[in-house]
């Protein structure tokens, strides 16, 4: 892929970002609590979640190897943060999940479509691209080094603080159901839900902020982007289903949707 077709291709991501953005305010991504049968057949929640998450992991694990700069220390530390999350993602958080949700095949299939669309993103700018804008010494004595960056250090931190509340936040989730028979709604509380409806969409946030930060790439701006495009309109729609199933715990009128404070 030549550099000129890359930044159009990214280009064209971030228009449909937008227009993602916009859509999912008007219709509903029916998947959890926001189900519904217009999106066609489903699967077991914990298959299609591993099928989703399962090619982005393996891709960039493809793209590292081809790569004549596989051996590049910085590029390695790239991957292995970035790989922290769709680990878990892909092969521990689908089976910590309890009771017999289901998806719809549809959902499945954009999440599918989009994780090889964000790995041809990330890989390429990270592996192919922009490898010699980051300084390779691992030490400053060695020579300057990105990781003594103000981007490095700040960006590290965000993802770390952004990962840790999207465990927490998904464990507090998990948890509100004792039995695993049970298939009612419970409303969330404690940890960052005392600020938030949706915690774990805003520890998604800050983490890819942080990615976008730590390796100052377009490209990891434009998954931010993306992230916010699709966790932002569906936070405002979890918002309004908890407005309706949980009056009470709703009257609290500092209670946002996803970013503590603001909105």
């Amino acid at each position: 892929m030549f550099l000129s077709a890359f930044y159009i291709y990214l280009w064209v991501m971030i228009i449909i970002a937008i227009a993602t953005f916009i859509t999912l305010y008007h219709v509903e991504a029916g998947y959890g609590m926001l189900r519904t049968e217009k999106w066609g057949k489903t699967i077991n929640n914990k298959w299609a979640w591993f099928i989703m998450e399962l090619p982005i992991f393996l891709a960039m694990i493809v793209l590292w190897l081809c790569s004549p700069h596989r051996c590049d220390i910085v590029p390695l530390v790239f991957l292995l943060i970035f790989q922290s999350h769709y680990i878990q993602r892909t092969l521990i958080f689908p089976f910590l999940l309890k009771g017999k949700g289901r998806m719809p095949l549809g959902i499945v299939g954009l999440g599918v479509s989009f994780n090889i669309l964000n790995a041809m993103m990330q890989g390429y700018w990270i592996f192919y691209v922009a490898y010699i804008q980051y300084p390779q010494a691992l030490f400053v004595q060695a020579g300057t080094s990105w990781f003594y960056s103000w981007q490095f250090i700040l960006g590290t931190c965000l993802f770390i603080a952004g990962y840790f509340i999207n465990l927490r936040s998904d464990y507090i989730i998990r948890n509100l159901r004792k039995d695993p028979k049970d298939t009612k709604h419970y409303f969330p509380k404690g940890f960052m839900f005392k600020y938030v409806t949706s915690a774990n969409y805003f520890g998604e946030l800050i983490e890819w902020l942080g990615f976008a930060i730590l390796t100052w790439s377009v490209s990891g701006l434009v998954f931010f982007i993306w992230t916010f495009a699709n966790l932002v309109p569906r936070a405002n729609a979890i918002y309004k289903r908890y407005q309706k199933e949980f009056p009470e715990e709703m009257k609290n009128g500092k209670l946002k949707r996803v970013i503590p404070f603001i909105y």
